[in-house]
């Protein structure tokens, strides 16, 4: 019987040391996506950039691609800041003919590439606790080394962890709605002077029209 025990003991140990050896490893793979897109971002590596983010990512991005195309002006009115300044964005900085050629993960590549997707997004930011469930992780957003309370989400996709740049969108819509009140300007009239200081072009009125 005793040896019995300590065989089932010595079971256990091994068993919950590989486990945990397989979760520090996974937890690195996670690390490791999240630095892989940092350093396309940083380089301006659209095409490898996107290697990393998720088919959540590129749902956005063909999502927001239709709206550009077809939304009118009651539509737009109904979106998000995030998304209305998303929309304002490609209509004012983009071609026709190129808007018309894309797919979601074109634009998005796209969107690195001009400094849509900005590097100050993540050029001090890192990723701290990573927390696995299954295919789905979650790692600590980290700004200058200090936690921030909220989290990058990753996906496993294809035997890879990619990171699902959606998951901060809630966070990034209240940061731009409340500097929108700051402003002491109307919603539209803030976007509108942010893309003017972006771009030293004022928008038009065509950019409330669908592209087509």
């Amino acid at each position: 019987m005793i040896t019995k025990i300590k065989i089932l003991g010595v079971l256990f140990l091994l068993l919950t040391g590989q486990l945990t050896y397989g979760q520090k490893s996974e937890e690195k793979l996670v690390k490791k996506s999240f630095d892989n897109y940092k350093s396309a971002i940083l380089n301006d590596k659209g095409e490898e950039a996107v290697k990393y983010v998720d088919s959540r990512t590129i749902k956005y991005y063909s999502d927001i691609l239709e709206l550009v195309k077809t939304a009118d002006s009651a539509k737009v009115e109904t979106l998000s800041i995030l998304d209305k300044l998303m929309v304002f964005s490609i209509r004012h900085r983009t071609s026709k003919n190129d808007i018309l050629s894309f797919d979601g993960k074109s634009l998005l590549v796209y969107a690195i590439k001009s400094g849509m997707v900005g590097k100050n997004s993540v050029a001090n930011n890192s990723i701290g606790e990573v927390i696995i469930e299954s295919e789905f992780a979650k790692g600590q957003f980290l700004a200058n080394g200090q936690k921030a309370p909220f989290y990058f989400h990753f996906y496993k996709e294809e035997g890879e962890w990619k990171i699902d740049l959606t998951s901060l969108f809630p966070v990034s819509t209240m940061a731009f709605k409340k500097m929108a009140d700051e402003s002491g300007e109307n919603q539209n009239d803030y976007l509108f002077s942010l893309l003017e200081m972006i771009t030293g072009k004022k928008p038009g009125t065509e950019i409330w029209q669908p592209i087509n």
